[in-house]
């Protein structure tokens, strides 16, 4: 079975994972504790199943979690019904189709302010980091002016979130435990102060319909902290990824240079083909079978998302990158009553980077090799150096 530490292991796991789902659909992995679904059929089993749910459980010794715990004991994704049933329609109206599609001619005015600094910061030293300019930038800046957070503090906000998700990776030190409960206790607070302004005085942004409606402080508090963290990692990852990808696969740049239409399907493909999101665990509310395997009532099991991404039952050519594919029924978003809320806004924003990128710098290279991050749930890169030619 795979070691989610190992380098060789994170630099390439879908050579592991193929050979996994050759031999079964769900396999117990004894390092993390729980079983995990490979294949495509077992993966959306385990989001849709009903009985299998997000159950939270406090991070241990309480005394020393206390923040990153009430940030996820009130949050939309860690809750099953009827929270989930009352926060999520709360919530869902900010993401209804119209209020999203009118923040298209925003993001892609980021996305180009953004390419153009990339494109001066290359001219300038010869290369510059894809990540620092657009990638990291672009979902914070266009979450913030959703919610009507002060675009100045996105760095900060980009700091405390990527402290927190490290919790979320497996066998994690304890001075990384620590670090995870300082960001989240400075991202609460921040909030709550913007939280409270907005209660007092509201505007016309998400943030103050989260202050002025029916959550208590604390849920409106983690709500804005999960969309925030959520708008940021996964959108990040799929742009780093997505691009590392293209530029390898050169064939696949080109023809998006060629025709920048293809963004959308693009995006579908990237998110496919390197998942920003590698693993979503479950727990059994009920005793349930997965692919022949028995999940007892209380254990976990997780869903594996870049090898149902590969699975050659449901993908052609599941290990070429293909941005024309038209049948891509990817679980990148999640599925069932979690599925993303913030999925059209994130496929907003990677197709405008993407054009934007592919419009302004078509003759755009590596200019050294991206180091990837050392953690395995999360995927994506620490660095990515650019030049053009």
């Amino acid at each position: 079975m795979f070691d989610p530490a190992d380098p060789a292991f994170l630099a390439d796991p879908y050579p592991e994972f193929a050979r996994l789902r050759s031999s079964g659909g769900v396999h117990h992995h004894d390092g993390l504790g729980l079983a995990v679904a490979v294949s495509h059929e077992a993966a959306s089993a385990v989001l849709r199943h009903r009985s299998l749910g997000r159950i939270w459980s406090d991070a241990t010794p309480l005394e020393q979690f206390a923040s990153f715990n009430m940030l996820h004991r009130n949050s939309l994704l860690e809750n099953e019904p009827p929270a989930h049933t009352r926060l999520r329609k709360l919530v869902s109206r900010a993401f209804a189709r119209g209020h999203v599609e009118r923040l298209r001619p925003t993001v892609q005015a980021l996305a180009g302010r953004m390419v153009d600094t990339l494109a001066t910061a290359i001219e300038a030293d010869g290369e510059a980091d894809l990540l620092e300019h657009l990638a990291q930038p672009l979902p914070v800046a266009v979450i913030a002016e959703l919610l009507g957070v002060p675009e100045d503090a996105g760095p900060q906000l980009v700091e405390w979130s990527n402290a927190i998700v490290k919790m979320y990776e497996y066998g994690l030190p304890a001075d990384r435990r620590a670090e995870a409960e300082r960001g989240a206790e400075a991202f609460a607070g921040y909030l709550r102060g913007l939280v409270d302004e907005r209660a007092d005085e509201p505007g016309d942004d998400l943030l103050s319909h989260l202050a002025v409606g029916e959550l208590t402080g604390d849920e409106a508090v983690a709500t804005a902290v999960l969309l925030l963290m959520a708008g940021h990692e996964a959108t990040v990852n799929v742009i780093g990824n997505g691009v590392r990808a293209l530029l390898t696969h050169r064939d696949q740049w080109d023809l998006l240079v060629a025709d920048p239409d293809l963004a959308p399907t693009a995006t579908e493909e990237l998110i496919r083909f390197d998942s920003p999101l590698q693993l979503f665990e479950r727990t059994a509310t009920a005793d349930v079978e997965i692919a022949g395997v028995a999940v007892p009532e209380g254990a976990k099991i997780a869903a594996l998302l870049g090898a149902a991404a590969r699975d050659p039952e449901v993908f052609d050519a599941p290990d070429t990158l293909d941005i024309t594919r038209e049948k891509n029924p990817h679980l990148g978003f999640g599925g069932g009553i979690h599925y993303c809320l913030g999925a059209p806004l994130a496929r907003i924003e990677i197709a405008a980077a993407l054009e934007a990128l592919v419009t302004r710098l078509p003759g755009l290279r590596f200019a050294g090799e991206p180091q990837r991050r050392e953690e395995f749930v999360i995927r994506g890169l620490r660095d990515f150096p650019v030049t053009t030619e």
